[in-house]
């Protein structure tokens, strides 16, 4: 396009033959010319927005009726796969609706300007502040004469972020009392058993490397509706050479010959710590690469983590088991509950 297509204020320039308000260079879509096709295109785009309030309506429904009680591994899967799908429609709805609304009905016209001094002139200025108001006059159109998509819209932003926020909130429990994770089932003189097996585990078993899973003994038979329990207490067993290991101030009588006990749930976000790297001592998180270091207290060398895992304090009793010797002295998790400190 020739700067002689160009008025001073950054409009183009129309002709005598041309339709007012369409540029001699623009391509008129078809909703620009037929009414009809202009309303096809607000019912799609109204269509989208509320496939957009239908997927929100089902992951609500599929939280509320979901049924994940005990070992119903079918409910389980039936539930998440509800939840996705609605969670996707209601997401998709919104994206869809919004481009196909951009590309069918918004204003398309190009518009060009020179580059001037810092300062336009007064005639660039006031032929700027022409093309806000004709902006704004065209926004007008786009929404204030269109009634179902301004309703549909609305509707669609409304309730969309209830298909995340109603799950969210809803996990959090009858009482909302998260001072329950200061707290996990670890007592004086529990024993630590295998996740899964159960079994228990003698510290003259454990072999320098070695990595194990464990939960408070007896865990595995408690009533239903304890799996937050178990996922609060799981653990992490590992052996190392006792010269490799740092004893941090006020440990010292937290490990036995080389094995210690960390918290399996990162101080991130509260993922599965899992990946042990016998070299080096390293605890990665798969979920944000949070590194911890086993011989030096657990502490963070890399990642967006900020304090160290909770260590399990443990010991052996008598008959050679490795039990606890208290809980843990700090809130297990995601590091915004050390506030409740």
């Amino acid at each position: 396009m020739s700067t002689d297509d160009v008025t001073p204020g950054g409009g183009i320039v129309e002709d005598e033959f041309t339709d007012p308000g369409i540029p001699t260079h623009h391509r008129p879509r078809r909703a620009d010319v037929d009414p009809k096709a202009a309303k096809r295109a607000e019912l799609q785009v109204a269509a989208l927005f509320g496939v957009s309030v239908l997927g929100t309506v089902i992951a609500i429904w599929a939280y509320l009726t979901a049924d994940v009680g005990g070992d119903n591994i079918a409910g389980v899967r039936n539930t998440t796969m509800f939840l996705g799908v609605g969670l996707f429609l209601a997401m998709i709805g919104i994206g869809t609706g919004a481009i196909h609304w951009a590309k069918t009905l918004m204003r398309d016209h190009d518009i060009v300007e020179e580059r001037h001094h810092l300062r336009s002139s007064e005639e660039a200025r006031a032929g700027a502040v022409d093309n806000l108001k004709q902006g704004a006059r065209d926004s007008g159109i786009g929404i204030g004469r269109r009634g179902l998509l301004k309703g549909s819209l609305v509707t669609a932003l409304a309730i969309a972020p209830l298909s995340v926020l109603v799950p969210a909130v809803g996990n959090l429990g009858g009482d909302w009392n998260v001072s329950k994770l200061r707290n996990t089932m670890w007592r004086r003189g529990m024993r630590l058993a295998k996740d899964p097996g159960g079994g228990l585990i003698k510290a003259a078993d454990v072999t320098i490397g070695s990595v194990f899973q464990v939960i408070p003994d007896g865990l595995n038979e408690l009533e239903e509706g304890k799996l937050e329990e178990k996922a609060k207490a799981v653990v992490l067993l590992i052996r190392m050479n006792p010269e490799d290991l740092k004893v941090q101030p006020g440990r010292e009588d937290w490990s036995f010959d080389g094995i210690v006990a960390y918290s399996k749930i990162c101080t991130h976000v509260g993922c599965p710590v899992a990946l042990y790297e016998q070299q080096t001592h390293h605890l990665l998180c798969p979920c944000h690469q949070s590194t911890f270091d086993v011989a030096d207290g657990a502490k963070v060398v890399f990642g967006p983590a900020n304090r160290p895992l909770p260590q399990l304090p443990i010991a052996v009793d008598d008959e050679g088991y490795i039990i606890a010797k208290d809980d843990f002295n700090e809130p297990i998790g995601p590091s915004y509950w050390e506030r409740l400190k």
